[in-house]
């Protein structure tokens, strides 16, 4: 946060401004949020190396338990309006649940790399997202899959993935916002209370923005 802060103060002083909206131009890719993400244990060893040299079990379950509960936590990868345009086929952005090694079009990659740095990098959350909440939301999603060994399923392989929308994955500001609310994934490792919270102010915002006639409607009705 306190990054973001000094970038904009910067550009400022260089006559430039810096944005991190998820989409500030229609025409071109927009501003994401990527995490790389390893698992240590307490003598500071990587549990996603070893075993073959595509990982651990327990990165495989990891990436399952991240696929699994996406759509739950949707909401907090985009949290806002503009968050939404990002997500566009044929953009390399994630539209939906897919991973791979070394594949920058799906949503969750394996770099290549040496076996003791091995981790995976979580490519679906926009640039205004929360990074304390992202961050929340991968420990809990990584912790549920390898508690219940989920099954990430087959690694793709084409160049492109991101060609095709996933019908499962709420692409949609209202309906990200209504599947973390349903979600018991969510009300268990956030609390019900901080999960009502967090969708009643996000509701507030659909209502905000539903309320604000753009010039396109002017254009197109008028």
């Amino acid at each position: 946060m306190l990054l973001k802060r000094v970038i904009k103060g910067v550009a400022v002083d260089c006559g430039l401004r810096a944005t991190f909206m998820p989409k500030p131009f229609a025409d071109f890719s927009g501003n994401g949020m990527h995490i790389h993400m390893s698992l240590e244990d307490e003598n500071g060893e990587n549990l996603f190396r070893g075993q073959t040299e595509l990982g651990s079990p327990l990165l495989r379950s990891a990436i399952g338990g991240i696929l699994d509960t996406m759509p739950d936590m949707f909401a907090i990868y985009a949290p806002g309006r503009n968050s939404y345009r990002r997500f566009v086929a044929d953009f390399y952005v994630p539209i939906n649940r897919t991973w791979g090694y070394n594949n920058r079009s799906v949503t969750i990659r394996i770099p290549t790399g040496a076996d003791a740095s091995r981790r995976l990098e979580h490519r679906i959350a926009g640039a205004d997202a929360n990074p304390y909440l992202v961050l929340g939301a991968l420990l809990a999603s990584v912790h549920y899959g390898i508690t219940h060994q989920v099954d990430p399923g087959k690694a793709a392989d084409q160049v492109n993935v991101s060609n095709s929308i996933d019908e499962s994955l709420p692409l949609e500001w209202s309906k990200a916002i209504d599947c973390l609310r349903a979600s018991t994934f969510a009300q268990e490792y956030f609390t019900q209370e901080y999960i009502d919270l967090y969708c009643e102010l996000k509701r507030a915002e659909v209502v905000q923005f539903n309320q604000h006639i753009t010039d396109q409607e002017y254009r197109l009705y008028l």
